[in-house]
Formats: C-alpha cells, sequence, structure tokens
C-alpha cells in the first residue's frame, strides 16, 4: 500500500460522502487538497464504525473497535490507508495529536448519548465532532496571524457546520435513536420527542427550528471574520463552503421546517451560483 493509494481512498470517500465540502476544497492549491480529504477520510471511517446500521458488534463493541482503531492510527500500527493518510497530515502540518483524541471521544458519545439536556451539553459533543474539525484543518489553511488568534474562529465555523447538518437531519438522527435539538429547546417551545417522531410539523415545531436556525447563524456571522485571517489561497475554499452550508439554512427555511421527512439540500444552481459568486 503506498501513500499515493493512501490518499487516492480518503479522496474518494471525501467525493462520494462530502458533496460540498469537497466541492469547496477544489479550490483550494493542489498541494493542500490531500490533506483535507485524509481529515475527512479519517472522520467519516470513524463514523462508519458508529452508525453502521447494519452491524451486528453491541455499542460496546463498536466503541472498543473505535478506540483500537483510533489508537492506532495515532501511533503507527495501523496500515490502513486513511489512518495512513491522517499520519503524514498530521506530521506534515503539524496538526496535535489532542484534536484526534477530542474528535473519538465525540464519536463515542453517539453511543450512548442519545439526546442533550442543554444547549451547552450540546456543545460539549460538538467540541469533539466539529470545533476541532475546524482547528485541525487550521494549519493546512495557514492563517496569516498566529494560530491562537484564528483558532476560535475555526472552531466556530466548524460549529456552525455541524449545526446545520443537525436541523437538517432531524428526522435521519430519529431513525438512528438521537436527537441533537437541545431539550431544554424543546421544552421551551412545546415540542416533544414523539411528535419528532410522528413527523408533526406544526407552528410550535416551526418556532422552535426557526430559533435554531436564528442561532445558528449567529455562529456563521462570529465565524466569517476569521475567513479574512486566512491565506489568499485558502479563503476562496472557506468562503465557498460557508455560502454552500449556509445556503443549507435557506433551504430549511423554503421547506417550511419540514425536515422529519425529508432531507433538503441545496439545488444545484444554487451550488452553481455560490462558486461563480465566490
Amino acid at each position: 500500500m503506498s501513500l499515493e493509494q493512501a490518499y487516492a481512498t480518503c479522496r474518494d470517500l471525501h467525493r462520494r460522502h462530502g458533496r460540498s465540502y469537497y466541492l469547496a476544497t477544489r479550490l483550494l492549491p493542489a498541494h493542500k487538497r490531500p490533506a483535507v480529504h485524509a481529515l475527512y477520510g479519517f472522520a467519516r471511517w470513524c463514523d462508519e464504525i458508529v452508525d453502521d446500521l447494519a452491524s451486528t458488534l453491541t455499542p460496546e463493541q463498536r466503541a472498543d473497535a473505535l478506540d483500537a482503531f483510533g489508537r492506532a492510527a495515532l501511533d503507527g500500527t495501523s496500515d490502513h490507508d486513511v489512518a495512513v493518510a491522517l499520519r503524514d497530515t498530521m506530521a506534515r502540518w503539524d496538526i496535535p495529536p489532542d484534536h484526534v483524541v477530542a474528535f473519538l471521544r465525540s464519536m463515542r458519545m453517539d453511543l450512548t448519548v442519545a439526546s442533550y439536556k442543554t444547549y451547552d451539553d450540546l456543545l460539549d459533543y460538538t467540541h469533539g465532532s466539529a470545533a476541532v474539525i475546524g482547528l485541525q484543518m487550521l494549519p493546512v489553511l495557514e492563517p496569516v496571524v498566529p494560530r491562537e488568534v484564528a483558532a476560535p474562529y475555526a472552531a466556530d465555523l466548524g460549529t456552525a457546520f455541524q449545526l446545520t447538518n443537525f436541523l437538517r437531519d432531524v428526522g435521519e438522527d430519529l431513525q438512528r435513536h438521537r436527537v441533537y435539538l437541545p431539550l431544554e429547546d424543546l421544552d421551551a417551545f412545546g415540542v416533544t420527542v414523539d411528535q419528532l417522531r410522528a413527523g408533526d410539523v406544526d407552528a410550535r415545531f416551526r418556532r422552535l427550528m426557526a430559533f435554531e436556525v436564528a442561532r445558528t447563524r449567529e455562529l456563521y456571522r462570529t465565524a466569517a471574520v476569521g475567513i479574512r485571517l486566512l491565506h489568499p489561497s485558502s479563503r476562496r475554499c472557506i468562503s465557498l463552503a460557508f455560502r454552500l452550508y449556509g445556503g443549507i439554512l435557506d433551504e430549511i427555511e423554503r421547506a417550511d421546517y419540514r425536515v422529519l421527512d425529508r432531507r433538503v439540500s441545496v439545488p444545484s444552481w444554487r451550488r452553481a451560483a455560490a462558486v461563480l459568486r465566490v
């Protein structure tokens, strides 16, 4: 197995499963793209271990498999393609192992935690599942300021992307017996988990979703400052990802918040328009 093949495997995972993110990555210089593919490929492979609905393994066994794969990827004992590409990327771009450890912690939470009582509880999860993804990407994007100055913006943007996915995927997540809308928010708007499972999109649910969309947009606004702190060769990539993921919120509104029985997406013509604007 060659290093070239390892990166090719990650690129294929990225192309098949991360359409918007992959499209944005195409705007990076060629020498930066493999690193992004590797980071995505590792995250996707771990996600597959956790969310393999066809698996006969118990949650405890999947947690063990995830821990074993993560340890082997970091300590160099795994020759799996995504592990090899991850290690090479971390070495080339000086990515701290702590970010990967935090990511694996949140992936394990998906095996034992079905819901989050408060927004702060959810942010504890998204720190590892999303914020550290932004922090992993930061060295590749080459900020023009000290890394610690750009880090909060990168973390906020990663979190905004993740929260956007949660709002789009409420129905799909219910099929996995997970609710990523904070339970305190459901209570505040008079919505129950049983109502979500029944697919009942009423005025209360629409008000809840409007609140969550507005809060996520605020994260995008704070994160936007960080795009100017990146190397010019990286700004177009992140600007496009910013537009495409932010566009998902627009589509949720256009669908009148009907996300319980469908997966909304940004139409091809809007994606093309976003590329042209960037």
